[in-house]
């Protein structure tokens, strides 16, 4: 799987004990015709051998999101990289959508997905649909979005943030600098396990506490420390 294409878009995964999930994702992947990386960052699970069967490229990365979004980025080929999470489930209309921009599309140079959880309960269809509009509206795009970047403007901005906490929000900061992020396109469904376990209202007040303190310049790394626990 990571040596057919090296010249559209690669597929940069970060995992931690993501087994269960990232198995289902490569299967998708598999005949997507992608550079597909899976950076893990010290799983103590299957994830790393998940990821061989499934003939992905394993790269090792210290803990947090942004470290290991890095280090794939470093060992990725492709013109656009698309950093997913383990939780994602492909369509084909989202797979095919990277193809062809990845073939060259002039017009794009990053972008994300519109959201769609994988519970229709109404509270989560609420949810995932002022996460768009937010996104819409300030520019700032989140991991679960499924932000891709051409890879020479990644590099033009400083490549991704290696930070554990908050990457996607400072990424999308820098990004912003070229012009907003290219949102048409097919959903991109994502899990909501996280929203379940931890109620809905609760989970929204839990992040966007994290997040205003991050914008009121907050250190990532302590923000990481206290999410984690």
């Amino acid at each position: 799987m990571g040596a057919r294409n090296l010249t559209a878009v690669s597929v940069v995964i970060p995992v931690l004990n993501d087994a269960d999930a990232l198995s289902g994702l490569l299967r998708a992947l598999q005949h997507a015709d992608l550079q597909v990386i899976v950076a893990d960052g010290g799983s103590s699970d299957a994830s790393a051998q998940v990821a061989a069967a499934a003939g992905a490229e394993l790269v090792r990365a210290p803990r947090g999101r942004g470290p290991q979004l890095a280090a794939g980025a470093a060992a990725a080929q492709g013109r656009f990289l698309w950093l997913l999470h383990a939780d994602s489930r492909l369509t084909a209309p989202a797979s095919e959508y990277l193809r062809v921009i990845g073939s060259g599309d002039p017009a794009a140079s990053w972008g994300r997905f519109d959201v769609a959880f994988d519970d229709a309960s109404p509270s989560l269809r609420m949810v995932a649909t002022l996460m768009n509009w937010r996104s819409r509206a300030t520019a700032v795009c989140t991991g679960d979005q499924g932000i891709y970047v051409a890879r020479a403007l990644l590099q033009r901005v400083g490549g991704v943030p290696q930070q554990s906490l908050m990457e996607d929000i400072e990424l999308s900061k820098r990004l912003k600098i070229s012009g907003g992020p290219r949102v048409e396109g097919p959903q991109l469904i994502t899990s909501a396990r996280r929203w379940r376990a931890g109620g809905v209202w609760r989970t929204i007040v839990f992040m966007w506490w994290f997040r205003l303190r991050y914008w009121a310049g907050a250190d990532p790394e302590r923000l990481a420390r206290e999410y984690y626990l």
